[in-house]
């Protein structure tokens, strides 16, 4: 697991006022919660935080945020981003204690899909119906992501949330609550055959006896 540092400055002044001031200073306002520790306001730099969140990491990692020159583990729970400006309004970060398992959806990256004969064919649709799962783990033990390698993936082949290979002391609370949440996460199937047009269609004789009785019924 890499270890990803992120750098916050302690606030003391809260408020929808004082949040506005620090966004028109290129700071983001933010939260650190969770342990033992009361709730500490903080801000980052939001031009540092806006190329992090460029990367699957800033999501799904321990993220070793140095608070004035203290550093603690946490994770992201939340961003509240601008509704169509490329801007990141708020962020709450939750500390991290080593000895708890802690729930987090992280990335599925789907390899050699390509090369599959699934993948080769020409008339088959392979679809990936999750990007992401929640595990649980220790902290020491998360992945950034899972991979799950399709190179043997055929047609009418699916992939279950069971057959994720997952990395030591990770495992998926989902499937711990029956057959039916062991999901399908791939699956390769031919691709729908466009239907013949409706005027196309032969028309059946209709013999000439019932045709002149139909006419005479109308009399």
């Amino acid at each position: 697991m890499s270890e990803h540092i992120i750098k916050a400055t302690g606030r003391n002044v809260e408020g929808k006022g004082a949040s506005r001031r620090l966004r028109r200073a290129a700071s983001i306002p933010a939260i650190i919660y969770g342990g033992s520790a009361a709730p500490q306001p903080v801000q980052l730099d939001h031009e540092k935080i806006w190329l992090a969140s460029q990367h699957e990491w800033f999501y799904s990692s321990i993220l070793s945020l140095d608070l004035d020159g203290k550093v603690e583990q946490v994770l992201l729970r939340d961003m509240q981003r601008h509704p169509f400006k490329q801007i990141i309004m708020h962020l709450d970060f939750q500390r991290v204690d080593a000895n708890q398992a802690i729930r987090v959806a992280v990335p599925l990256h789907f390899l050699n899909e390509d090369k599959s004969p699934a993948g080769k064919a020409a008339d088959v649709v392979v679809t990936h119906e999750l990007n992401e799962v929640e595990i649980s783990c220790l902290p020491k033990d998360l992945p950034e992501f899972l991979e799950i390698d399709l190179s043997a993936l055929a047609v009418g082949d699916i992939v279950h949330l069971s057959q994720i290979k997952l990395p030591k002391g990770v495992e998926i609370p989902e499937l711990k609550l029956g057959k039916e949440h062991d999901v399908a996460v791939v699956i390769a199937k031919h691709g729908k055959e466009e239907a013949e047009p409706a005027a196309d269609a032969p028309v059946a004789d209709v013999p000439a006896a019932k045709v002149a009785k139909k006419d005479e019924d109308k009399k």
